[in-house]
């Protein structure tokens, strides 16, 4: 099957979460607002889809994901369809529910990271926040942070099957998303992150474990792999990484 995502076409944001999972299945897939309008893609086509035009359940926001006939929205929604079928996902019911169950943990940690930046609202420019921000910021490196990533660092050593994986004793998407979440935390919180190193060696090391993959390493050396900014879901402001 040929996937199409649907996400803005200029930021990572909670679209990279689905695109990891397609690049390291090798799935066939097209990003569909990143090729041009006039062959039907674009932004119009995400326009379109989000509308309704096309589907009896139109999704709220992306990204979301067509597979055949299918219309899924929400990122960890996205990843419960996409994992047994890329082969990345336990297939004891069990394992697959503690894997959704820890992406959606994830999906609290990267909206708290993205509230730090935007604590009043999401229409407003951060400028026009910065006071809020600081605060926010400061409570979620000093306190929010830590309890995070000392959870997952906990599922990590407590996983009873060696590999050093988040769920079961094979990559999961789970793995990638938690490579992602690292990989933004530490371009936006680089001092915090730094701070809380000893307090996450095992996501550490999953993190390289993961961006040395050969289908991960080569999409991130590629131009698919778009870089990240101050734009996005996790944002670099030196004033908030105290």
């Amino acid at each position: 099957m040929r996937y199409e995502l649907y996400y803005w076409p200029s930021i990572q944001g909670r679209g990279e979460f689905v695109r990891l999972a397609l690049e390291a299945a090798g799935a066939d897939y097209l990003d569909v607002a990143r090729l041009p309008a006039r062959a039907g893609m674009g932004m119009p086509a995400l326009a379109r889809l989000q509308g309704g035009a096309t589907t009896l359940h139109p999704p709220f926001a992306p990204p979301f994901l067509k597979a055949g006939k299918r219309v899924i929205g929400q990122t960890a929604n996205i990843l419960l369809y996409l994992g047994p079928r890329l082969g990345l996902a336990p297939r004891d019911e069990s394992e697959a529910l503690w894997a959704h169950q820890l992406q959606l943990t994830i999906a609290d940690l990267i909206g708290e990271a993205h509230d730090t930046h935007h604590p009043i609202a999401g229409s407003l420019y951060y400028e026009d926040q910065k006071p809020e921000a600081r605060r926010r910021a400061a409570v979620f490196t000093a306190e929010r942070l830590p309890k995070f990533l000392g959870y997952f660092e906990s599922v990590l050593a407590r996983n009873p099957r060696r590999g050093g994986h988040a769920v079961g004793g094979r990559l999961s998407y789970v793995d990638l998303s938690l490579f992602q979440t690292i990989a933004g935390l530490s371009y936006a919180f680089p001092r915090a992150m730094a701070r809380r190193r000893n307090q996450c060696r095992r996501l550490a090391a999953l993190h390289d474990r993961v961006a040395a993959l050969p289908r991960i390493a080569a999409y991130l050396a590629s131009p698919r792999r778009l870089p990240p900014c101050d734009a996005d879901l996790f944002r670099h402001y030196p004033e908030l990484d105290a």
